[in-house]
């Protein structure tokens, strides 16, 4: 199964891609996990994407492109796939769908978590709390919401046309949001 999961920051794309993971047994690729990682090794591209990130400001497409095109062509992704975080604009969504077709493998499904921009506030506030990170302060947060408004909502009409996009409420209890991912998969809706 090779399927993307949207929805704003705080949304639980995290915690529903590592139950997704798990029961499709497919590799889970975060493309914020995979930034992170850039910025603590101090890459050439984290040191790049640093800045971007830390003005809650998307990281260019082509450092993002890039980097994704190396995941993907891992040995662990050749069954499928959970993208989360990425693709973030139209132009991505485009880029990554020639960039698969071109391999045979394209996107199945696009789950949309919709939660509402109070639930997303106080999450984050929660996340900054408990794990410290630097891009979840309320300035950055406010910023990363206009963004995903702005430049990721458009996804949404995107898939839609393709008739791929799978819309589920992402409030609640995770396990609840999970059965609502895995039946909106097994229904195609």
């Amino acid at each position: 199964m090779r399927l993307a999961l949207l929805g704003p920051p705080g949304s639980g794309k995290g915690t529903q891609g590592a139950v997704l993971r798990a029961h499709f047994g497919i590799p889970h690729v975060s493309s914020g996990d995979l930034l992170r990682a850039a910025v603590r090794g101090g890459t050439n591209l984290g040191k790049k994407a640093k800045a971007y990130m830390d003005a809650g400001e998307l990281v260019p497409d082509a450092l993002v492109l890039a980097m994704m095109d190396e995941r993907l062509e891992k040995a662990d992704c050749r069954n499928g796939f959970l993208l989360d975080g990425f693709p973030r604009t139209v132009a991505q969504a485009e880029a990554l769908t020639r960039m698969l077709t071109e391999r045979g493998a394209p996107i199945e499904h696009v789950i949309s978590l919709a939660v509402t921009e109070e639930e997303v506030v106080a999450r984050l506030r929660g996340r900054r709390e408990q794990e410290g990170r630097s891009d979840d302060g309320d300035d950055t947060v406010k910023q990363r919401l206009r963004v995903y408004f702005a430049e990721t909502a458009p996804l949404l009409d995107y898939y839609r046309k393709q008739g791929i996009l799978r819309e589920v409420q992402g409030i609640g209890k995770p396990e609840v949001v999970s059965t609502a991912i895995r039946a909106a998969l097994e229904n195609g809706r």
